[in-house]
């Protein structure tokens, strides 16, 4: 068997617990006490948050897009794939070593992407730019922690919260979209969105794409002009 090998650890900020990156042969596994918050054997729902989000942009203008959570780098990849030349990508990670990672250990499974033109990453919480914003994206996509129900971060609550989507709400161009990314699905919370003057549809996509895996949700949220 081939063994696991743990090649680093970070703290989450304002979080409980310890990040640790593991590598098994050409696998990497980022985990946080026994639970698997993202394996690169695994990026099918995130990949497919990428697509979903951009494909509902409107068309009408080089979309502008925030993703919050680097994670391995699927998202951003895909996102990348489906946009144009024109197109601008913000990239929001909290943690500083999963930004060390994407640059260090895991650099392969980033392609380069990091370094694309049009892509500017920053070391921070995705709400300070949200809640800065005034109509300046044409989606918001957050894969953050394992959804509206978290595990890291108490203060993750604060992007899923009534305050934290209309924040959201204010930062999006009109017919812009929120895409939220999550474990589980959650019927409060698309009541929620709905509430907070979205039109909401719910997406279930598999964690390895076409080959099956777990059911996760995804939350295509537009913003109601």
């Amino acid at each position: 068997m081939v063994p696991r090998i743990l090649l680093d650890t970070a703290a989450v900020p304002g979080g409980e617990g310890m990040l640790k990156l593991y590598r098994r042969g050409g696998d990497f596994q980022i985990m946080l006490g026994g639970n698997e918050l993202m394996s690169s054997r695994l990026s099918g729902s995130e990949e497919a948050l990428a697509t979903l989000a951009v494909d509902a942009c409107p068309g009408d203008r080089p979309p502008r897009l925030l993703i919050g959570g680097l994670g391995m780098g699927f998202t951003l990849r895909a996102a990348l794939t489906r946009l144009g030349p024109q197109a601008r990508v913000e990239v929001a990670e909290l943690v500083p070593a999963v930004i060390a990672w994407a640059r260090g250990a895991m650099a392969e499974f980033f392609a380069g992407c990091l370094d694309d033109p049009r892509v500017a990453l920053f070391e921070g919480d995705v709400a300070a730019p949200i809640a800065t914003a005034r109509a300046d994206y044409d989606a918001i996509l957050l894969d953050v922690d394992n959804g509206p129900d978290g595990l890291t971060r108490a203060a993750n609550d604060g992007l899923y919260g009534t305050a934290g989507l209309a924040a959201a709400r204010l930062a999006l161009r009109p017919d812009g979209v929120l895409a939220i990314w999550s474990s589980a699905p959650d019927p409060r919370f698309t009541r929620r969105l709905n509430g907070a003057g979205f039109a909401v549809r719910e997406e279930v996509v598999r964690a390895n794409g076409g080959r099956g895996g777990a059911r996760h949700t995804i939350w295509l949220a537009t913003r109601r002009n």
